[in-house]
């Protein structure tokens, strides 16, 4: 399969730009396609556009919005080896992830789609003659930036969340991996949604946030990605009273308790650790091993690690592709000679690999010390970094010591430890004895610098509306 022509949809039409830059395969270095940049007269017509379908969508029947969007969610289904090759080709993942993420974009899909015909209101009690109603609204037009490292399954969920809630929406796609968000809006255009509905637009980020957000006619903002960009697009969107839904970066500890099989969870770990290169905002990154277990653990995590193959996304035996661009090399390297000058041991990996792309292995780092600097900053990569604890509560207290909050792991058959993790770690979401932190059907976000909102389950789509008290006096 050739890579797609990349295009923006602006009220349903699908249009190119005489800006464009080329979009580069991580696994080669070469040119994939051209990303075609939107003119700031393409986000005005993209924002009418949009302001015009909000009218329809948002009276639209939720069981006729839900109609649609399963429509969408089976023609993604239906294209998945398309969009999965090409998604390899323009981020680097293997096939198999990016199946997978096919398949997590239908199920979130699904799953807003069915959401949608349940976002109630209630009747609040009062006096005789006086009937209290409280109902949900759609807030309307949407401004969504989404990241390169999922770009598919982030889109997702910013697209299907507000449509579901009957609002529309503009998608900022990511410009060095701009296939899945394509493909995204494609099928939706495919299943009907009403012309403007969903609009897709590329090009320089800080250009397209600061015209679109203070627009009257956006009234909320969603953004995925790091946290400094975060913190400006809140800002901004602050500064025009628009509330912002943020899923920012994280640093995810892992704490590994005393009663835990070192070889159970170092198998686990090596395979969580691998997934998307590390490039994932809850990839497990410090482990707080017991040190009781600590031994046994660092080998059997080095041991599976050095076994994870690493090659180009389409090759059937790569578990681990080729990191994204050349700045998140750079930035592994920095972090791994850092971490040995502050004293951690290399227990495999710790160089980048001698090929073309943007290959580095899965690297597992022992004995970190506590002020390495990816120990407090996200590392976004392939590197754990192992250290180890006596005491439950100090690893508690070392594992809540970042700026983030987002997700976090633990392992351990006390129940005890488990209500103490519960209650003690601070995050958005909290796995216990395994590595899934997000499902469609639950909320996800962060808290700290990790932002605020949430996307999926009930929660997901109750950011995208407001609630309005009516009272009748009859």
């Amino acid at each position: 399969m050739s890579y797609p022509e990349i295009k923006l949809c602006i009220g349903g039409v699908w249009k190119t730009s005489t800006k464009r830059t080329p979009i580069i395969n991580p696994s080669s270095g070469e040119s994939a396609g051209e990303l075609p940049h939107a003119t700031t007269a393409d986000l005005d017509a993209a924002l009418d556009a949009a302001v015009a379908a909000e009218k329809t969508w948002s009276r639209t029947a939720p069981a006729e919005r839900e109609t649609i969007m399963l429509r969408a969610a089976a023609i993604l289904k239906d294209r998945t080896e398309d969009i999965a090759r090409a998604v390899v080709t323009d981020q680097g993942k293997t096939l198999f992830e990016a199946r997978v993420e096919v398949s997590t974009a239908h199920d979130r899909i699904m799953w807003d789609a069915a959401e949608g015909r349940r976002l109630y209101g209630r009747i609040v009690p009062s006096r005789p003659g006086l009937r209290q109603m409280v109902t949900r609204h759609p807030f309307g037009v949407v401004a969504a930036f989404t990241p390169w490292n999922y770009p598919l399954a982030s889109p997702t969920r910013k697209v299907a969340g507000a449509l579901a809630a009957g609002c529309t929406i503009i998608l900022k796609g990511a410009e060095e991996t701009p296939s899945g968000a394509m493909a995204l809006v494609q099928a939706f255009v495919d299943a009907g949604v009403p012309a403007g509905a969903v609009n897709l637009v590329f090009g320089t980020p800080s250009e397209i946030s600061e015209h679109l957000i203070p627009k009257p006619d956006v009234r909320l903002v969603t953004f995925t990605g790091s946290v400094p960009v975060g913190k400006h697009l809140g800002a901004l969107a602050g500064k025009h009273m628009k509330p912002a839904i943020l899923e920012l970066g994280g640093n995810s500890p892992v704490i590994v308790c005393e009663d835990a099989s070192a070889d159970h969870v170092a198998q686990a770990s090596a395979i969580a650790k691998a997934r998307n290169s590390g490039q994932v905002c809850v990839s497990p990154t410090r482990f707080f091993v017991h040190e009781a277990v600590y031994d046994p653990f660092v080998r059997a995590f080095g041991a599976r690690a050095s076994d994870i193959r690493v090659g180009p996304g389409d090759d059937p035996d790569s578990i681990m592709g080729p990191l994204a661009n050349a700045r998140r090399l750079e930035a592994i390297e920095s972090y791994v000679a850092d971490a040995i000058s502050r004293g951690a041991r290399v227990v495999t990996g710790g160089k980048r690999l001698d090929r073309p792309g943007n290959y580095y292995p899965l690297t597992v780092l022992a004995d970190v010390a506590p002020d390495a600097r990816a120990m407090t900053e996200e590392p976004f990569g392939p590197l754990a970094l192992v250290t180890p604890y006596r005491d439950l509560d100090d690893a508690i207290a070392r594992a809540n010591n970042v700026d983030f909050a987002l997700s976090a792991y633990a392992f351990t058959d006390s129940a005890r430890n488990a209500a103490k993790l519960a209650d003690d770690l601070e995050c958005g979401a909290l796995a216990i004895n395994h590595f899934v932190s997000t499902v469609p059907e639950a909320p996800f976000g962060g808290t700290k610098d990790s932002g605020y909102g949430r996307e999926g389950g009930t929660e997901g789509l109750e950011g995208y509306t407001y609630t309005k008290t009516v009272s009748h006096l009859t």
